[in-house]
């Protein structure tokens, strides 16, 4: 039984995410449409919104303009500069709030806008400060927060005063009427009759001002859904446009993802080449200068005749020769492992197995090889080589399980031993390069090690073509 409790028939297999780990998933707001009912239920929502969105539309208007254009008076001098921006992240704070609150309407969230739409992160004081002034959403903040804010607030918040006195004042104008003292002109109900007799001949004044307002609160009320859900899609049509986000916001994330993968990639690469240098320094180097020796002192030897020292000699630079020879071929696979290159990842993922001193399972899905691209396949070759020989020199476990599948758009990985636990992600060890590794892919790497064990660590990195790497 695999620990993902994993069934397998036939040589095929389901494929279930660690139970300890649950992927996030994505989440789609639909929209809820027109329905009468469905208007109905998000009439309360639409009126709160309304009379909170006007509240954020004063503070705007008697904030923003005050900040910005005294930041742009005075800009020739130093206090200038910090106005504007000041007015600018104000008009952030009030874009979100107003975010925040359509939730109320029952609409979609309005998606945030991405605020660091630059690929490099901003590295002096100066460059973060002018953020806010390099930013476009920043001043379509401005724009919504300090005139069209409060002009749509307005209208939207004078129409929903509107139909609320209207439609509930009407319904109920039978019941509060009588608790108003009221004199001759005030009874407009006996006008309206006299104007119409053959409609309200012999009808009381009351009775004529008590059918009409009801008429109208009917009339109100039944109108009330379609009006507060049009006012509400208004308000969340201007918020998409000015404080949500952009199709190109999407592609400055892309664009800041592409560089944080390729600063990755070019670390781990230098990291192994660093690696790769030290380990022929410390290991093949200082055999052949070893070889270079013994193969000196066989010649003395031999020119003096001593053929059985000599021969003794030639036997350990032969040893030596051949370990030479075992860590060149190690180093090399490390480089460009054939058995990879000639027959795929699952091959090469087994051939780590069956080389591991532990007791190694491998599950892998069937059409793993068809499914990954080369530059992936020789990264998470790469990470289960060194998480298995991490597991064989630290973790004191007898027993692991490597599992490799691909689900939907992505590969993942998973390593899992039955050692002591308490493996941890430090910055300058082997697991920080593993991680330097699968983000150089734009993959994230997931560890469970708590003390005791077991140890699961996996590896997700995304098969599409756009995710590229340079190690």
């Amino acid at each position: 039984m695999s620990p993902w409790g994993a069934d397998e028939k036939g040589g095929d297999m389901t494929t279930t995410t660690d139970p300890q780990r649950v992927l996030p998933t994505t989440r789609t707001h639909r929209d809820p449409g027109w329905g009468y009912g469905s208007l109905w239920r998000r009439v309360p929502g639409t009126a709160l919104y309304a009379v909170l969105r006007f509240v954020l539309a004063v503070i705007g208007i008697a904030l923003l303009p005050a900040l910005f254009f005294a930041g742009v008076g005075t800009i020739v001098i130093v206090i200038g500069l910090p106005l504007v921006v000041l007015s600018l992240l104000a008009a952030r704070v009030l874009g979100d709030a107003d975010r925040h609150l359509l939730v109320l309407t029952g609409l979609p969230p309005v998606p945030a806008p991405e605020w660091h739409r630059h690929p490099a992160p901003h590295t002096t004081r100066w460059s973060a400060f002018i953020a806010p002034l390099r930013n476009p959403h920043s001043w379509t903040s401005l724009l919504h927060g300090s005139l069209v804010g409060i002009v749509v607030g307005a209208v939207s918040f004078g129409v929903v005063v509107a139909w609320l006195s209207a439609g509930l004042g009407g319904l109920t104008y039978w019941f509060w009427s009588a608790f108003i003292p009221t004199d001759e002109e005030g009874e407009w109900g006996r006008y309206v009759a006299e104007a119409i007799p053959w409609l309200f001949g012999g009808w009381s004044a009351e009775a004529v001002q008590n059918v009409l307002t009801l008429l109208v609160g009917i009339l109100f009320t039944a109108t009330m859904p379609w009006v507060f859900g049009g006012i509400a899609r208004m308000h969340h049509g201007i918020a998409s446009a000015l404080v949500g986000r952009w199709e190109s916001d999407d592609l400055a994330t892309e664009l800041r993802a592409e560089a944080a993968a390729r600063d990755a990639a070019l670390h781990a690469e230098d990291e192994g080449l660093r690696r790769l240098e030290r380990d022929l320094h410390d290991g093949p180097q200082q055999r052949l200068v070893r070889l270079q020796f013994d193969l000196a002192a066989l010649e003395r030897r031999a020119a003096s005749g001593d053929a059985e020292s000599a021969a003794r000699l030639a036997q350990e630079a032969r040893a030596h020769a051949q370990l030479t020879l075992d860590e060149l071929r190690a180093l090399s696979a490390g480089v460009a492992p054939p058995l990879l290159q000639d027959r795929g990842l699952s091959a090469a993922l087994v051939g780590l197995g069956e080389t591991s001193p532990l007791d190694v399972r491998v599950e892998l899905a069937p059409a793993l090889d068809e499914s990954v691209r080369a530059d992936v396949a020789r990264t998470v070759y790469f990470i289960a080589a060194e998480l298995l020989a991490n597991a064989a020199k630290h973790s004191g476990a007898r027993g692991v399980t490597l599992r490799a599948w691909t689900d939907e758009d992505r590969l993942e990985l998973w390593v899992v031993d039955d050692g002591q636990g308490g493996a941890v992600l430090s910055t300058g060890h082997g697991l920080a390069g593993l991680k330097e590794r699968a983000a150089g892919l734009r993959g994230s790497l997931s560890i469970d090690s708590p003390a005791g064990g077991p140890t699961r660590i996996g590896v997700q990195v995304p098969l599409a073509s756009d995710a590229r790497s340079v190690s």
